[in-house]
C-alpha cells in the first residue's frame, strides 16, 4: 500500500471524526444533558469503514459511491438537526471581541508565572488552553451553528478531494466533481441559513423540521460520483431498447438533471413557494432565490428535451441507413471519434493497396 494513499485515507477520516465530535460536544453543551454524548458512537461506523477500506481496497475509493462521505453525513447531520431545533429558543447576546480580550488578559496574568522553569511553562499552557475552551463555550450559539454548517460543507468538498480515488474515476473527472460540489455546497448553505433565519419560520416547529428534512435530502448527492461517470452497459438485446440506450449514452447528464429536479433546485423551489404562497412570508432574498430555482429547473427541462430530441434524431438516422444502433457503452463523442478513425484507416488502405496486389499484374506479363 502506498504511503500517501494510506496517509490521505487516515487523515481525511480523522478530520471527519473530529468535526463530528465537535458537533456532539456543542449539542451536549446546549442541551446540558450528558446522554447526547451517545451520538459520538456513530463514529464507530466510520472507524469500521476505515478498517474495511484499508483491508479490501488498500485505502482507495469505490466506484460511484463514497462510504466515508456517507458515514460522515450520518455522524454529523443529527447534531446539526438538534442545534437548529434548539436554536429557536436561544437568544444571542454576546459582544464581538469579548473572547479576544479575555484570553489576552489571562495570558498576561499567566505570563508572570511562566518564568519559574519548565513546570511553570506547562502550567501556563494548560491554563491558557482552559481559558480558550471556556471562551469558546460562551460564543453565541447561532455563531456556533452557522460555523458548523460552513465547516461541514467545506469538509465535504475538501475531504472528497483528499480521499484516495479508485481506478474507475480519473483526476479530470474528480476535478469536475469538486467544482460541482463547490457550487452545490454554496446553494445548500444559502438555503439552510436563509430560510431558517426567518423569524416566522422559527415560530413553526413543523416548518423547521420540513426545511431540515429537505436540507438532509439534498446532502445525499455528495457521496455519489454519477455526475461525472458514464454507466458501463453491455450491448445486450435488452439494452438495445430506446430508454436503456438513452440512459447509457447520457448517464452523467441525466444524473445531473435528476439531481437538480428532484434533490436540489426542485425541492428548494417547492419549500420557498410554500413559504411565500401559504405562509405569506416575503423578503427580497427569498423572492430572488425562488426565481433562481425556477430558472434552473426550466433550463434543466430544456436540456432534457434537447438531449432526447438529439438522441431520437440519431436513432432515426441510423435506422434509415440500415445500420445497427450505436453501442450504449460509450458516449456519443467517443463513438464518433472511433468511427472517424476507422474511416481514415479505410481511406488509407484504398489509397495505398497492399504491395503484393500491386505487383501481381506485372508478373503476368
Amino acid at each position: 500500500m502506498e504511503l500517501m494513499v494510506l496517509l490521505n485515507a487516515l487523515v481525511t477520516r480523522l478530520l471527519f471524526v473530529l468535526h463530528s465530535l465537535i458537533g456532539v460536544w456543542r449539542v451536549t453543551a446546549v442541551k446540558k444533558e450528558p446522554k447526547y454524548w451517545l451520538l459520538a458512537l456513530l463514529n464507530l461506523l466510520l472507524c469500521l469503514e476505515t478498517g474495511l477500506t484499508l483491508k479490501f481496497k488498500q485505502g482507495r475509493g469505490y466506484k460511484w459511491f463514497s462510504p466515508a462521505i456517507f458515514l460522515y453525513l450520518i455522524c454529523t447531520v443529527p447534531s446539526l438537526w438538534l442545534l437548529e431545533i434548539h436554536h429557536g429558543t436561544q437568544y444571542c447576546g454576546n459582544e464581538p471581541g469579548a473572547v479576544q480580550v479575555n484570553v489576552s488578559n489571562q495570558d498576561f496574568n499567566q505570563s508572570r508565572d511562566s518564568s519559574h522553569g519548565s513546570e511553570g511553562i506547562d502550567h501556563h499552557i494548560i491554563q491558557t488552553a482552559k481559558v480558550f475552551v471556556n471562551q469558546l463555550s460562551t460564543i453565541c450559539e447561532t455563531v456556533w451553528t452557522l460555523a458548523l454548517h460552513q465547516t461541514f460543507l467545506l469538509l465535504l468538498v475538501v475531504g472528497r478531494w483528499l480521499l484516495p480515488i479508485g481506478v474507475e474515476i480519473t483526476r479530470d473527472q474528480l476535478s469536475q466533481l469538486l467544482l460541482m460540489f463547490v457550487g452545490t455546497a454554496a446553494d445548500i448553505l444559502e438555503f439552510a441559513s436563509e430560510t431558517l433565519d426567518i423569524e416566522d419560520v422559527r415560530k413553526n416547529y413543523a416548518l423547521i423540521n420540513a426545511i431540515l428534512a429537505v436540507w438532509t435530502w439534498s446532502m445525499l448527492q455528495f457521496p455519489l460520483d454519477l455526475a461525472v461517470q458514464h454507466i458501463g452497459c453491455k450491448p445486450s438485446a435488452s439494452a438495445r431498447r430506446i430508454p436503456s440506450l438513452l440512459l447509457c449514452r447520457y448517464s452523467a447528464e441525466l444524473w445531473n438533471i435528476g439531481v437538480s429536479l428532484f434533490i436540489q433546485d426542485g425541492p428548494f423551489f417547492i419549500v420557498r413557494s410554500i413559504l411565500m404562497g401559504h405562509f405569506r412570508i416575503f423578503n427580497q432574498m427569498l423572492v430572488f432565490f425562488t426565481a433562481k430555482n425556477i430558472l434552473v429547473v426550466t433550463l434543466q427541462l430544456y436540456r432534457l428535451a434537447v438531449i432526447t430530441l438529439d438522441f431520437r434524431a440519431t436513432v432515426l438516422q441510423k435506422s434509415r441507413k440500415g445500420e445497427v444502433c450505436c453501442c450504449p457503452c460509450e458516449p456519443y463523442e467517443a463513438r464518433t471519434h472511433a468511427a472517424g478513425h476507422q474511416d481514415n484507416e479505410m481511406k488509407e488502405l484504398v489509397a495505398f493497396p497492399p504491395k503484393e496486389e500491386s505487383q501481381a499484374p506485372s508478373e503476368d506479363h
